[in-house]
């Protein structure tokens, strides 16, 4: 990363040598890290890892801000857990207020839309439809395994299909960028 740099080589001069696992940090250097010269891929990398806390925070980490605070109930019964598609949604459409049914369904979507556009940002070449999603997919399912186990949220598998649904959205908005971008320079070289 461009401001990333000066640290790793302070390290890698201090302690190279000293440190017996500083071979895997390189690794993860030039793995994750090393690729990323220019000022907007840094930008799109905070901009990326700030929606992502904001979205854990909202969904997962409600009640706490530090790691040691965090209490974990792994002795509940997985009955808690709605596996049944589209159950809970279906109670929704058809209750009084429809307030609820939006909130979950369209919040839901709207909350992963930026992931579909930011991933593939980041993911740069290897952006394939199937890796964002996938990536998404299992995102989501993990805000739900952790929603069940901090007991801060109702895990559902709806709203693993509306999380996913907003990856799909958002992923298509990147692809429509990038076909505007594309045209846009065809038509700035085709004047000059």
């Amino acid at each position: 990363m461009l401001f990333l740099g000066p640290l790793y080589s302070f390290l890698a001069s201090r302690y190279a040598t000293s440190i017996n696992h500083f071979a895997l940090v390189r690794l993860c250097w030039l793995l994750l890290i090393r690729k990323r010269r220019s000022v907007q891929s840094e930008f799109g990398v905070w901009l990326f890892a700030f929606y992502f806390i904001l979205v854990l925070m909202l969904t997962t980490f409600r009640y706490t801000y530090f790691p040691w605070e965090l209490n974990f109930h792994w002795d509940r019964s997985l009955d808690n857990v709605n596996f049944v598609f589209l159950k809970n949604t279906w109670k929704m459409i058809y209750a009084p207020s429809k307030v609820d049914f939006y909130y979950n369904s369209l919040g839901n979507i709207l909350a992963f839309v930026p992931f579909g556009l930011l991933v593939p940002n980041l993911l740069r070449q290897k952006a394939c439809f199937w890796r964002v999603l996938i990536s998404g997919m299992l995102s989501s399912i993990s805000i739900e395994i952790l929603q069940f186990l901090l007991l801060t949220g109702v895990s559902d598998v709806d709203d693993v299909f509306f999380n996913t649904c907003g990856v799909l959205l958002g992923y298509s908005l990147y692809k429509l960028v990038q076909i505007c971008v594309k045209n846009r320079k065809k038509t700035s070289n085709v004047r000059v």
